[in-house]
């Protein structure tokens, strides 16, 4: 690692050190400072004048600076006696003095970066110094906004749209604008844009990034940014009144880069740096460096001069795209209104025109050759088309400029030389990285483009790791296949290495580096990269053990006794099931594998998308709600924003499981109840009922169709329809059971059957189908039911929950009646029969608590089963009243007296212990349930409020204590006057002993004496209390006021907030909590205590003896065969649909969205209006104007009539008017342009700077070319690369360029005057046997970095090149040479080439030969390819493509090749 790469990784340690501790933030921002201001002085210099020279105005150097901001070396220099000042000898660099962070006053964005820098600057070091020091992200788009730099008006509606435009551009898209920098003209536009930003957005994220890049020379106030150690902050002020010929900076910009050439007062000087930044900004990659697309870059002109105009042309040269803003004036609206027209319209006619409209008084300072050149220029410009977007605001398609400017990128990105899938993926990628789902589906998913998934998968990979869910949501519409997208583990992988920062990526990078390693399991050899293995551990702990591995995991060998596996490490890991088969087989999803990446990084709205994805959508739902309320709860910051937004998520998510299960519940009540207790193989073969649970849904839980289920579960296979006193009859009397009067469930399937059947026959009596209703009724034979026997109607009724409840509560009560009995009459020394039978009957209750601490209900094993048996407080209830009755049972055995009397007093505590577990008994009544949860809150807040009160009671004890009592020794007595008496004052009982009139000597013991009574007070001589009776008083009073009035009172308010809180949730809490009863009860044996012994000692001997595998509780889980599996996931899937279209329905119709919609509606409806009212103005005004002008040549014309009238024949004395204003400056430069309509004249032969030189051309507008149209001011240059005696103005006039003017004169790079022969044997072949790829043999040239056409120039009467023969070698040579007479001739004749002079100039001869690919000179050339050392120059073949040659005329004779042999090109 490179020392630059090594620094920012020490600053950001630092800098997360530092945070840590506020003590060190100080320190971390200083030495942050340091390193910045080390870099810069180490790579970032500025120019300075080393030689003072005075210049007209006395002491003012010739750069500019006054004498006084000279070095005294530059004022007296010995080394340049006797020199003229010279800027690039005199002007040098030294390390920059001036940079660091600027502060402005007033309004906006208040502060800014800046650094003053050299013009030779090397734009990597700027970049590097923007994103890797002033932290800035490389931006998706620059825009480079250019045009008047002076101030200027602007119609209002236009310059809203380009405020509002630029800025919503800028930020949907991440963009840099990059302006001049100055508080004037388009700088002060686009900062007056970020200010009104700033303004109506107060967070400081996505903050608007504007890089002003002005010249430093130019800058007011400048000596307030210097300091040779940097300024951190700069104060700068703006001081408009006294800039002078200065600028101001613009105080909205958030960044500058001040450009320094050593001199005062000149601007323009940071042009060509901005240039060789944004080229290098536009070499940088976009986003993912392993795509090949860079950072586009865009200019936006407003008003503007001809420098505005040079900078336009050179952008579009670097083919950047150009977007002009019709309206602001100046050069703007010349080129918007030639956009539209040929080039061969845009006369210099036409352009003086415009430009003495727009530029008024300006236009006279226009010499005629600047507008020649500026014509030219204009017209390269409009022969661009692809680069020149128009804005224009009456125009119903730009509806602002954002759309505009992404939309000129775009038509750029299309025409570039690419196929036509790499153009639309480009776009695609372009559009995703700015965020534009918009121009998306405008520009690109359109009907001229077919998409399949696989092309769609970059972009989707980018939308996701983007964060760009509405981006997401139309890729999933255009076509993208979710199973296709994660059809390999490798892409899901990715997206997990690609986690935005949060809870769950920290927990994951732990897993990774080993901090979370199970039993001493090794790290896998990729560690350090994050795999599925890793990602399905940590779900795996987020959801519960209870669950199976989403994600297969390596092979795993099981093991005997505990659920776990063997790994090849030695190690284990739990198992979800011990009742189940246990497999390693996973199921892939590509819906949860989305819905699951999303969902833990607490993303909404791409959650929101992945679990419309999902097939299994309720198990998917009550998982992310168990996810997020465990990540929640393991953030450790209950009160933190991500926390709250987590269990906001689950929140939502727990209501949506409930939205489809009511779609579901609604539709069929039964389907429904099979979707909640379906084991799930998505979700790691658990249900979405236990699911809901460990999620602690309420809710859910809550719902009618789960709470059917759950009663349907309670009464077991009797009917959910038997009232309770039947219930309890046929406890008593067992044979009722069998006379039909209760029903069973089984009863009510058959009549259900027979009902269907019936039907079913009256269809085939109706006429319906024969043969598809007797199979029907076959089928419904074949599975007709049985009644339920005599034993089966036993067992059923003795093993339902419901039955087993009521006869645990009689068993209860007898077993607390058995109680008291032997604590009030029975309590014997030597154990009665009675209470021998209450120990038999307190083991039986011993026995089943460790059945229920061992019986693995759920799967969850064994630790899982005790940590959830310890969190159950009725549980602890029940842990303690046998420990206290086993404690109290061993006293009681005692001989001891004393010890018996301290067993029976343990075992009257512990029956209060006993009675109060009924309050658990009877949770599962509707009516003392929710009664009993009101009570366990309110002791939580009883105790709270009993912490209060203490304080107040010990506060006032003590204090009364120690002034009425005088050294007490006495333990109990101490704690009766400290605690018990102040708190039996709370309830009124006011104690005598702090009044005198009520004092009893009596009553009390001196000396403390006796032990039946309390100390006396300290007395008097006359025996009378000496304590001050006053203050015991006050203290008393004090103490009543606050602990009878002010906390009691303070209780019944918790309480009753308390009643009021819960009682609205009392019954969806009630209904939760049911589920454990019914749960216990469904697997509790049949038989009450005590004779429940019976069904112990029996599952002991099954289970330990027989070994037989417990019993599988198919009402809580049950395994669906696949096909009804799938059926059933079909169907949830169709409810969820619906349930969407609902939810989106009502969302439509509620009344906040109307108000928006209305809302909407209306601002658009003003600014049709508005738009239209500027349209019919500017088109009335337009229409008066030519009214006007079709008037005055009227009067004219009658003018004319009436004057030839009078004169009788004679002419009149006014010549005849011209009708139109066009006509009258119409010349020789009309027809010109009416001659070329046919054949335009040459361009690249006019290009303005002359190739391999720095001469520029005599600019040649469109209509000047011909030699035979007069152009008196043309003045070309004359170059010539090779010297030649023939240089004369009379020999070059004899050759003339049969194209035309070029604009120079001479040779130039050819070698000879008049034509230049050339010759192009193009050979080709089929690059296979289908002739789907049509190849030619192409020659490398070092000179342009491309391959070309193979020739050279030849003399006359030479076949080829002397240069072919160098390549191909006499012999091949020889032999292509004969083969030439059967060649075909492409072209023959003069070539537009940009080395064209006026004087010299291309004529090529193209032929074409196609070879067979068994031909002999196919296998010499093949041979010659295969040999390095045979060519100075590499041959190749390569497909005909408009890709490959970089000489126009050759991509010409291409072309006609590829259209001969009719294939693509």
């Amino acid at each position: 690692m490179d020392e630059s790469a090594v620094v920012p990784v020490i600053v950001q340690t630092l800098a997360a050190s530092a945070s840590k501790d506020a003590r060190y933030l100080n320190f971390s921002l200083s030495f942050q400072r340091g390193l910045i201001s080390s870099w810069i002085k180490e790579n970032i210099k500025k120019k300075s004048c080393c030689f003072y020279e005075e210049d007209v105005s006395e002491g003012i150097c010739k750069c500019g600076y006054p004498k006084v901001e000279h070095s005294d070396e530059a004022i007296k220099p010995e080394r340049y006696v006797g020199e003229e000042w010279n800027a690039h000898r005199h002007i040098r660099e030294k390390p920059t003095d001036a940079y660091g962070d600027v502060k402005f006053g007033g309004l906006g964005q208040k502060t800014g970066k800046y650094v003053r820098v050299s013009t030779d600057t090397p734009p990597e070091s700027l970049y590097q110094l923007m994103t890797e020091h002033w932290k800035l992200r490389p931006p998706n788009l620059l825009i480079s906004v250019t045009g008047g730099a002076k101030n200027f008006y602007i119609k209002g509606q236009l310059k809203d749209k380009f405020r509002r435009g630029l800025i919503k551009v800028a930020k949907t898209t991440g963009a840099w604008i990059l302006t001049g920098g100055t508080h004037a003209g388009v700088m002060k536009h686009v900062g007056m844009a970020v200010r009104d930003y700033t303004l109506s957005n107060s967070s400081m994220e996505g903050q608007i990034v504007v890089i002003g890049v002005a010249a430093w020379g130019i800058v007011h106030e400048r000596h307030a940014l210097v300091h040779p150690e940097g300024r951190f902050p700069a104060f700068y002020s703006l001081d408009e009144a006294g800039q002078g010929r200065l600028s101001c900076l613009d105080i909205n910009h958030s960044h500058f880069l001040l450009v320094d050439d050593g001199t005062h007062g000149h601007y323009g000087v940071e042009i060509e740096l901005r240039a060789r930044l944004e080229k290098l900004i536009s070499q940088q990659p976009l986003g993912n460096r392993e795509s090949g697309v860079t950072i586009p870059v865009v200019c936006v002109v407003l008003e503007g001069g001809p420098g505005t105009l040079n900078t336009i042309y050179n952008s579009m040269l670097n083919n950047t795209p150009c977007v002009v803003l019709e309206g602001s004036g100046r050069l703007a609206d010349v080129i918007a209104h030639v956009a539209s027209l040929p080039v061969s319209k845009v006369t210099l006619v036409l352009i003086n025109q415009l430009m003495k409209r727009f530029f008024a008084q300006e236009y006279k300072t226009f010499s005629e050759v600047q507008i020649i050149e500026w014509t030219k220029k204009i017209q390269d410009i409009i022969r661009m088309a692809h680069l020149l977007t128009v804005f224009r605001i009456d125009e119903e398609k730009n509806s602002d400029v954002d759309v505009a400017i992404l939309q000129a990128l775009l038509k750029a990105s299309r025409s570039q030389d690419s196929t036509g899938r790499q153009s639309w993926e480009r776009q695609l990628e372009l559009a995703v990285a700015w965020n534009r789902v918009d121009i998306a589906e405008s520009e690109i998913f359109t009907e001229e483009s077919q998409w399949t998934s696989s092309d769609l998968h970059p972009a989707m990979f980018l939308a996701l790791v983007g964060d760009k869910p509405e981006f997401v949501r139309l890729l999933l519409e255009n076509g993208v296949c979710v199973r296709q997208f994660l059809e390999h583990e490798d892409r899901l992988c990715e997206l997990y290495a690609h986690l935005p920062a949060c809870f769950f990526t920290r927990k994951l990078v732990k897993r990774v580096q080993g901090g979370r390693v199970r039993r001493g399991q090794p790290l896998p050899p990729s560690s350090k990269k994050i795999s599925l293995i890793h990602v399905s551990e940590e779900v795996r702990h987020l959801l519960g053990s209870f669950t199976q591995h989403l994600y297969a995991l390596p092979r795993q060998k099981a093991t005997k006794d505990d659920v776990s596996l063997s790994l090849p490490s030695n190690g284990s890991v739990e198992l979800p099931c011990s009742g189940e088969e246990c497999t390693a087989e996973t199921v892939c999803d590509p819906g949860r594998d989305l819905f699951l990446w999303a969902v833990v990084q607490n993303n909404r709205e791409l959650a929101e998308i992945g679990w419309e994805q999902c097939r299994d959508c309720i198990a998917a739902a009550l998982a992310a709600s168990k996810i997020l309320r465990k990540l929640a709860k393991e953030s450790g910051e209950h009160d933190s924003e991500e926390a709250k937004d987590m269990r906001e998520h689950a929140d939502h998510y727990e209501t949506q499981a409930i939205g489809v299960f009511s779609e579901c519940h609604t539709w069929d009540p039964q389907r429904a109840q099979k979707l909640i207790i379906r084991i799930s193989p998505s979700w790691g073969r658990c249900t979405c009922l236990w699911l809901a649970l460990e999620a602690d849904d309420k809710r859910f839980i809550a719902h009618s169709g789960v709470q059917a289920l759950l009663t349907q579960i309670w009464c077991g296979e009797l009917s959910v329809e038997n009232q309770y006193w039947k219930i309890l009859l046929c406890m008593i009397f067992f044979p009722l059971i069998y006379t039909g009067f209760l029903t069973f469930r089984r009863d009510e399937d058959i009549q259900r059957e027979a009902e269907k059947t019936e039907q079913q026959r009256l269809a085939l009596d109706s006429g319906c189908p024969k043969s598809k209703v007797k199979h029907r009724l076959r089928s419904s034979q074949k599975s007709a039911l049985k009644p339920l026997n005599c034993g089966s109607r036993f067992m059923s009724f003795y093993n339902s929950p419901q039955v087993k409840f009521y006869w645990n509560i009689a068993s209860y009560f007898g077993f607390l009646w058995l109680f008291a009995v032997v604590l009030m009459i029975d309590f014997q020394t030597f154990p009665s029969w009675r209470e021998l039978l209450l120990y038999i009957w307190l083991g039986s209750l011993v026995c089943e608590e460790i059945r229920q601490l061992y019986h693995d209900f759920d799967g969850s094993g064994f630790r899982k089963k005790a940590k959830m048996y310890i969190k159950d407080v009725w549980n602890i209830l029940d842990v303690v009243s046998i420990v206290l009755f086993i404690s109290g049972l061993v006293c009681r055995l005692q001989g001891s007296s004393t010890v018996f009397y301290v067993g029976k007093i343990l075992l009257c505590i512990d029956f209060i212990i006993f009675c109060l577990r009924l309050m658990a008994i009877f949770t599962i009544s509707r009516t003392l349930g929710p009664k009993i949860i009101i009570v366990r809150r309110m002791m939580m807040d009883l105790f709270i409020f009993m912490f209060l009160l203490s304080i107040w009671v010990v506060a006032y004890g003590v204090a009364k204590q120690g002034i009425l009592i005088q050294n007490e020794e006495r333990l109990d007595w101490i704690i009766r006057g400290a605690v018990y008496e102040p708190y039996l004052i709370i309830f009124g009982n006011i104690p005598t002993n702090i009044d005198n009139t009520q004092f009893d000597l009596n009553s009390c013991s001196v000396n403390a004496s006796d032990p039946m009574k309390p100390k006396c007070p300290v007395l008097n001589d006359e025996n009378v209390p000496a304590f001050p009776e006053w203050l015991t008083i006050i203290l008393l009073c004090i103490y009543l006021l606050f602990a009878n009035i002010l906390l009691l009172n303070l209780l019944i308010a918790i309480l009753s907030y308390t009643f009021q809180e819960v009682q609205d949730n009392t019954d969806t809490i009630w209904k939760f909590q049911r589920y454990e009863l019914i749960k216990e009860y469904h697997s509790r044996p049949a038989l009450p205590p005590p004779f429940i012994l019976i069904s112990h000692l029996i599952i002991f001997i099954r289970g330990v003896l027989l070994r037989t595998p417990p019993q599988k509780h198919k009402h809580f889980r049950q395994e669906i065969e696949k096909t009804q599996d799938e059926e059933l996931l079909s169907w949830e899937a169709l409810m969820k649909d619906n349930y969407l279209s609902s939810t989106r329905q009502e969302e439509i119709q509620s009344t906040e969205h109307r108000i928006q919609d209305t809302a909407e509606k209306v601002g658009a409806m003003s600014e049709l209006l508005e738009r239209d009212q500027e349209m019919v103005s500017s088109t009335m005004a337009k229409r008066l104007s030519n009214l006007e002008d079709q008037v005055s040549e009227s009067t004219k014309a009658l003018r004319w009539i009436v004057d030839a009238l009078k004169s009788q024949g004679y002419k009149s004395k006014l010549e005849l008017p011209l009708l139109t204003a066009k006509s009258c400056d119409r010349d020789d430069g009309d027809s010109s342009g009416q001659e070329t309509e046919d054949e335009s004249p040459h361009t690249f032969a006019r290009q303005l700077q002359y190739p391999g030189s720095n001469v520029k051309r005599f600019p040649v507008p469109e209509e000047k070319v011909s030699w035979e149209i007069n152009f008196t001011p043309y003045r070309p240059p004359v170059y010539s690369q090779q010297e030649s005696d023939n240089s004369s103005d009379a020999v070059l006039d004899k050759n003339r360029n049969p194209g035309g003017r070029t604009g120079i004169r001479g040779k130039g790079a050819l070698k000879s005057l008049g034509p230049n022969q050339k010759i192009h044997p193009i050979l080709t072949r089929w690059r296979d046997d289908e002739k789907a790829t049509l190849e030619f043999l192409a020659v490398w040239k070092d000179a342009e970095k491309c391959w070309c056409l193979p020739g050279g120039q030849v003399k006359a009467n030479e076949p080829l090149p002397k240069t072919l023969e160098r390549i191909l070698g006499k012999k091949l040579n020889e032999r292509i040479n004969s083969e030439l007479q059967a060649a075909e001739q492409v072209y023959k004749g003069y070539v537009d080439d940009n080395r064209n002079t006026d004087n010299a100039w291309l004529e090529v001869t193209i032929v074409t030969l196609h070879l067979d690919k068994h031909s002999p000179v196919m296998s010499q050339i093949n041979s010659i390819l295969e040999s390095t050392s045979s060519s100075l120059q590499p041959l190749q073949w390569q497909e005909v493509s408009s890709k490959t040659c970089a000489r126009p005329y050759q991509r010409e004779a291409l072309c006609l090749i590829a259209q001969h042999h009719k294939t693509h090109f």
